[in-house]
C-alpha cells in the first residue's frame, strides 16, 4: 500500500507521530515509518534504549539524528525492551533504506495490549499521510 510516494505496510499499526508497531502476541517490533525517514533524510545516528528498559506509551524511547534534524522516537506501546537492533549502531542508514525491515529499532514485551486500540491501521495511516501531502 502507498500514500502518494510513501510506503505504508499492511498488518502494522501506526502512530500520528510516524512510528510503527508489528504486533505478534504480546511482542511488538517498533520502528519509524517511511514517511518519517523521508522527512529526516539521511539518518546518521540512532540512540536506542537497552534491553530491560521500560517503555511508556507515547513517551520518548530514543532519538534519530539526521543531517537535517534530531527527532525523538515515541513508543507506540508500553512494555519491556527484550531486543535492540544493534545493526543500527554501525549502519543507521538502514532506517532510510529499509524502515519496515532491517531498520527496525526495538522489540518489546507489551504490558498493556489495550494500547493497540489507540493506534491506526494501514488504511487510517495512509489517509493521514495523504492529508499531510495536500
Amino acid at each position: 500500500m502507498s500514500a502518494g510516494k510513501t510506503i505504508v505496510k499492511d498488518g502494522l499499526f501506526y502512530t500520528d507521530e510516524h512510528e510503527w508497531a508489528r504486533i505478534e502476541g504480546d511482542i511488538a517490533v517498533l520502528g519509524i515509518t517511511d514517511h518519517a525517514q523521508k522527512e529526516l533524510r539521511n539518518v546518521v545516528f540512532v540512540e536506542l534504549p537497552e534491553v530491560g528498559d521500560k517503555l511508556i506509551f507515547r513517551k520518548d524511547f530514543g532519538y534519530v539524528e539526521s543531517t537535517k534534524a534530531v527527532n525523538s522516537i515515541l513508543s507506540p506501546v508500553s512494555g519491556e525492551v527484550i531486543e535492540v537492533n544493534n545493526k543500527l549502531e554501525d549502519n543507521p542508514e538502514l532506517v532510510n533504506t529499509d524502515p519496515y525491515g532491517e531498520g527496525w529499532m526495538v522489540k518489546v514485551r507489551m504490558s498493556n495490549k489495550d494500547e493497540q486500540k489507540q493506534l491506526m491501521d494501514a488504511n487510517a495511516y495512509s489517509e493521514l499521510i495523504e492529508n499531510l501531502n495536500k
